[in-house]
């Protein structure tokens, strides 16, 4: 019998991959997202599909009820789904700052308390949260993104702590910045917040956002992600965090090289050298290089040496 996962915010990006990626690598997908009719596609690939939203108690707990019905057993929750609230502390109103942490904080939280019961029971189980590189180099203008990134990393941490002696992993995937349509929603909360002219040149800086979707140098891919996702997933032995895009591995380096004391400093002279007319420039520049053209198909790779070696619980 294969192994079982329930994967949140499948209607595209990241969360549509992996599950194509646990498809293909031999799962039992059930994919979920706000709008079940987004995953048409999934469901012909043989995932299984639901609506879920992870700010509703009710979803939360139909969704784990039919999967533990059906399946009688849920090996990995990968709390995906996200969305980014931009823009100063100052501006966001608190109602934004309350949903973002809602989706992305507080939800993953409501499936793990669903899904920790049966976990334990069945004497095993991962758990992958998706957080942020910002977690650990936070960037000006994403307060209420940062926070709530920050803080399910820091949940991560506690829980495994408080779930080691039951069999369960607890695993965090830190991407980078990622070629997704996540951030046409990101420029539409920007729309929605009132620019204070103080906080121009971040607003500019932002705006090059809805560039990173076309990919480009430094930029990681929604299969870079996924591919994360599974190694964690099929691993007896899991590692605590995975930093995914090399841009995210050298942000992280530096965050545990430099001093707490310089970190303010240097991170307010990297935003005032990208928000000048040259480092725009060349920040366009960047996001718009696409090299992704000759990115291999991630289901090609899915009978792999990984699969025969999984943890068969």
């Amino acid at each position: 019998m294969s192994e079982t996962v329930l994967i949140t915010g499948c209607s595209s990006g990241i969360g549509r991959v992996a599950a194509h990626a646990f498809l293909a690598d031999g799962w039992t997908v059930y994919a979920t997202a706000r709008n079940v009719e987004a995953l048409a596609d999934l469901e012909a690939a043989g995932a299984r599909t639901a609506r879920l939203d992870v700010t509703a108690d009710a979803d939360v707990e139909r969704v784990v009820d039919r999967i533990l019905e059906e399946q009688g057993r849920l090996d990995c929750l990968i709390n995906n789904a996200g969305f980014g609230q931009l823009g100063p502390v100052e501006d966001v109103p608190i109602e934004k700052v309350l949903e973002q942490y809602d989706v992305n904080t507080v939800g993953p939280q409501r499936l793990i308390r669903a899904v920790l019961p049966h976990m334990r029971a069945q004497g095993s189980g991962t758990i992958v949260n998706v957080t942020s590189i910002t977690d650990r180099f936070p960037i000006a203008g994403m307060g209420a993104y940062n926070g709530s990134k920050s803080a399910l990393a820091t949940v991560s941490e506690t829980l495994r702590q408080e779930v080691r002696d039951f069999g369960i992993d607890v695993v965090v995937i830190e991407p980078t910045v990622v070629s997704t349509a996540l951030y046409d929603r990101i420029r539409e909360e920007l729309v929605d917040v009132d620019h204070d002219t103080a906080y121009t040149d971040l607003y500019e800086l932002h705006e090059l956002l809805h560039t990173v979707k076309s990919g480009g140098l430094g930029i990681a891919s929604p299969e870079d992600v996924a591919r994360a996702m599974l190694e964690a997933a099929n691993s007896d032995d899991p590692r605590r965090r995975y930093t995914v895009g090399w841009t995210g591995k050298v942000a992280a380096l530096v965050a545990s090289v430099v001093p707490e004391p310089w970190r303010t400093p240097l991170l307010a002279a990297g935003v005032r050298a990208a928000t000048s007319r040259p480092g725009k420039r060349l920040l366009q520049w960047w996001f718009t290089r696409n090299h992704r053209a000759d990115r291999p198909d991630l289901s090609e790779s899915a009978a792999t040496e990984r699969r025969r070696q999984r943890r068969r619980r």
